[in-house]
């Protein structure tokens, strides 16, 4: 196992990317965040919070994409999440999807799906805490926390405080 990002440098990643957001947006007036579950509710919260920190307070939610993969039929059963949507709704917002980990593309594009059956959004943009490459799917993050380019074989694994018990990102897998 490989140590990638450690405590501090998700903080600053984190920290950076809600900046960023807040310039691209000119502000955070019209901007929503809809995390995906299960890590990236829980990076959309944090975002969040930086955001009110710098900024002023944005809503958020979480979207539950399970029913818009493509690969119900390929795996186990899974629990439904909770969908929960901001106060105000999405429509014609600036909404911003967050997600752990941004690998083939195929989770966001069942995001992207979830969100068009709750409105309609004036712009999606794509936030994640890591862009590991290896797209299926023509998407591209706006806003990425570090760029890991890893093998096919490896595994990024996140770990959030909030449900691990202690923040950083590892690789496993593969040839290091």
């Amino acid at each position: 196992m490989s140590l990638v990002l450690d405590s501090g440098e998700i903080t600053r990643a984190l920290k950076r990317i809600s900046h960023e957001i807040v310039e691209h947006n000119h502000g955070t007036d019209s901007v929503v965040l809809m995390g995906i579950p299960t890590r990236g509710s829980f990076l959309a919260a944090r975002i969040a919070s930086i955001l009110a920190s710098i900024e002023s307070p944005i809503e958020h939610g979480y979207l539950d994409i399970t029913m818009h993969r493509d690969d119900l039929r390929l795996r186990p059963p899974r629990p439904l999440a909770e969908t929960v949507m901001p106060a105000s709704g999405i429509e014609g917002k600036h909404v911003v999807l967050f997600d752990d980990v941004l690998f083939s593309g195929r989770t966001i594009r069942a995001a992207l799906d979830a969100l068009g059956e709750l409105g309609r959004p004036q712009s999606v943009q794509l936030a994640v805490l890591v862009d590991r490459g290896h797209r299926e799917l023509p998407i591209r993050a706006d806003y990425v926390g570090k760029n890991i380019p890893t093998s096919i074989k490896e595994t990024v694994k996140v770990s959030l405080s909030e449900i691990d018990g202690k923040d950083c990102v590892e690789i496993t897998g593969g040839e290091r």
